[in-house]
């Protein structure tokens, strides 16, 4: 069975060549223009892992010919071969123009189909989209298509008529799949360009960053949306294509369930951190009333009419525009149309395909946009002029902080260099960068080994023009109380290796550069337990404030030569190592993003200390009343008990070699326990690490 795929590079594509080489047979052929041949052999190889397999085969054409512009001694040679053609190429946006939507859409869609003609394929595969439906009110079941339905953009036009198209044109079977807005993985949340809900992500980010996360926005009731992940679109289009006797057909790829447009607003706000909507008069509220009003003049209707008119795109464009948020975007926010599934449900029925509910992944969706997509960094020019060209080492970087630093790095214009024990993660965060335009090195090293540190460093001193920026991240956390510690006394000496003697002989190794140069930066990642002193975290933190004098007394006597420190108190942080604490999910922490961001600013403004209101109150109640700050750490140390592994049974290990300031595991609150107390102590002292 051979499969031909248009669009295979697209954010769809790519998850649906994925899907077909993982559950079908037979080769993939997918087609690519001459000059992006190069990007496809990437994308076979991250599509084969790497195994060099000969399934995916490209074919050389262009969406934009006849025919799709493909050689006809190829098309001869593969007459009747092809039993599934995929047409995915087109334009999925919102703000694209009339022109290249009429291209993309409409003619490539006609050039397609001669295509498939000729190779005489056994079913032709259309993405078209439920912006077919356009305008139309009320319930749009798969049955539908040609109801009148007004058209309001060139985008819904498009879609309606290249799906007219292959319903009365195509000479070959053929099936229709219309997606929803598609969003990025419901597991990983990848995600390659800005579309939909993400106009949104950066006037979120700024609420979060501006405003308490418990202060309620009033906020209106914009009508229904609907939002469903690339991977359930692909998984279901791969099944749906396969079963038999469905041509003819169209499929909807939504959820089954619209969701209020605050509702899915307030998803992302909740992953964010930040302030969500209160709709004081939404339908349910005056629902009775609205209904006995024409559906013109309902307040959804209205409201949708309002910013659709010219002067209100003006508006838009000059206020939410300069955020980021199109125009076009908010006037066809909400579908008027309740898309019915029922069919598509059916035929996937036993799969186990379904789409999951938007709360269980926002917070992916959230963080990878966060950490991948936001370019904030990027476009701040003090950012740029502090880091263009720079060379900053960043220890710990194949995850967590220290990989989103080195993107955030990348992005301002500096070089990261990467430094960690895992080479193959440094690699592929290096191609990261490297695709979006960057440069990077890669030095992996055992930062516990003292003299393989002296080896990197003697690398890096001669290996690099200069050393600009040194980020101490790579770290080691211990969450155990001292009765628990007698015979363990290799936790305190494993600690203190790599988070003291580790960091310091990194230091000491590159100061002979620095010195030469006259100038660098040294970022340490320390905590906010060196201010606080929370119970169970003795190791850690005397690591972590040994650091910290080191650095104090060594920058009074290095700062002559133009090199300063910034130690960064750094709260909790929601990172891989705290994820198996299901209770972490609701406590207050910082998103990687947020942690690089401090990183970021250690590096462009260059202050002695970053620290947070709650780690400077710790410090201040420490001074002023430190037997009252002992009592409420002991009643910590009650509400918050040892964990299984502290105790030595099965669980999480509590010693977690790089990257993280951060602890790996917190006690789970205990049955019809202490939950509410804990949930109150994470939220009165947040970013502590209890």
């Amino acid at each position: 069975m051979s499969s031909f795929v248009t669009g295979a590079t697209g954010f769809i594509g790519r998850h649906l060549v994925s899907e077909l080489l993982d559950h079908r047979d037979g080769p993939i052929f997918v087609l690519v223009r001459p000059s992006s041949l190069s990007r496809m052999e990437t994308m076979i190889q991250q599509w084969t892992h790497g195994t060099g397999s000969s399934r995916v085969v490209p074919v050389i054409g262009d969406l934009g010919e006849p025919g799709l512009g493909v050689d006809p001694e190829w098309i001869a040679e593969n007459v009747g071969k092809v039993d599934h053609f995929f047409h995915l190429a087109a334009i999925y946006d919102m703000t694209a123009d009339e022109s290249t939507n009429d291209a993309m859409n409409v003619q490539g869609t006609r050039y397609a189909l001669e295509l498939a003609d000729a190779l005489q394929v056994g079913c032709f595969h259309q993405v078209s989209s439920v912006a077919a439906a356009g305008d139309y009110h009320g319930r749009f079941d798969e049955t539908m298509f040609d109801e009148g339905q007004p058209l309001p953009s060139p985008y819904h036009r498009t879609k309606y008529e290249s799906e007219k198209i292959v319903r009365e044109e195509s000479t070959v079977p053929w099936r229709v799949y219309r997606p929803a807005i598609v969003v990025g993985h419901s597991e990983t949340g990848a995600m390659d360009k800005i579309d939909g809900p993400y106009y949104f992500f950066p006037l979120i980010k700024r609420m979060r960053d501006s405003l308490p996360s418990w202060l309620p926005l009033v906020g209106v009731d914009m009508g229904d949306t609907n939002l469903v992940p690339v991977d359930y679109v692909a998984k279901a289009m791969d099944h749906l294509a396969h079963l038999p006797d469905r041509d003819g057909e169209a499929f909807h790829l939504v959820n089954p369930e619209p969701q209020p447009v605050v509702e899915m607003i307030n998803a992302f706000c909740n992953a964010a951190g930040a302030p969500r909507f209160a709709t004081p008069i939404d339908r349910n509220s005056a629902g009775g009333a609205t209904r006995l009003l024409p559906r013109s003049l309902r307040p959804t209707s209205l409201f949708s009419a309002v910013v659709r008119t010219a002067p209100a795109q003006v508006v838009l464009d000059q206020t939410l525009g300069r955020l980021g948020i199109p125009a076009e975007v908010v006037g066809h926010t909400s579908f008027s149309s309740v898309f019915d599934s029922k069919a598509t449900e059916k035929a996937l029925a036993g799969s186990g395909i379904a789409v999951p509910d938007l709360e269980t992944y926002a917070r992916t969706l959230w963080g990878y946009w966060e950490e991948n997509l936001d370019e904030t960094t990027g476009r701040d020019k003090r950012n740029r002029a502090a880091l263009r060209g720079k060379h900053v080492v960043i220890t710990g970087a194949s995850s967590g902080i220290g990989k989103v630093t080195a993107l955030k790095v990348a992005q301002a214009g500096g070089i990261p260099v990467l430094v960690a024990r895992g080479k193959d993660k440094l690699e592929d965060t290096k191609a990261t960068i490297e695709l979006r335009g960057g440069q990077a090195y890669v030095f992996p090293c055992d930062l516990s080994d003292l003299g393989a540190i002296d080896d990197l460093c003697q690398r890096l001193s001669t290996e690099l023009p200069s050393v600009d920026f040194v980020v101490n991240n790579a770290g080691r956390s211990i969450r155990r109380s001292l009765r628990l510690s007698h015979d363990r006394f290799h936790d305190f000496e494993r600690t203190m290796q790599l988070n003291y003697f580790g960091a310091i002989r990194l230091l000491i190794g590159l100061m002979p550069k620095m010195h030469e140069q006259k100038s660098g930066h040294i970022v340490n990642i320390s905590s906010i337990g060196v201010q606080t002193s929370p119970p169970r975290f003795s190791a850690y933190v005397a690591s972590k404030a040994a650091l910290d004098a080191w650095s104090n007394v060594v920058a009074s006597e290095v700062v002559g030569h133009g090199i300063t420190f910034t130690n960064i108190h750094m709260p909790l942080v929601r990172t891989p190592m705290i994820a198996p604490t299901k209770m972490y999910d609701k406590f207050p922490t910082l998103s990687p993003a947020q942690a690089a961001d401090l990183v970021i600013r250690a590096m462009v403004e260059k202050p002695h200390e970053i620290n947070t209101l709650a780690g400077n109150a710790g410090a201040v109640a420490h001074t002023l009343a430190p037997k009252a700050a002992f009592r409420i750490l002991n009643l910590a140390y009650q509400v918050f008990p040892d964990s299984a592994a502290a105790k030595g049974k099965a669980g999480p290990s509590h010693a977690t070699p790089e990257p993280a300031p951060a602890p790996p595991e917190v006690v789970a609150a205990e049955p019809g326990g202490r939950e509410s107390e804990q949930m109150l102590m994470a939220r009165l002292f947040p970013g502590v690490h209890w």
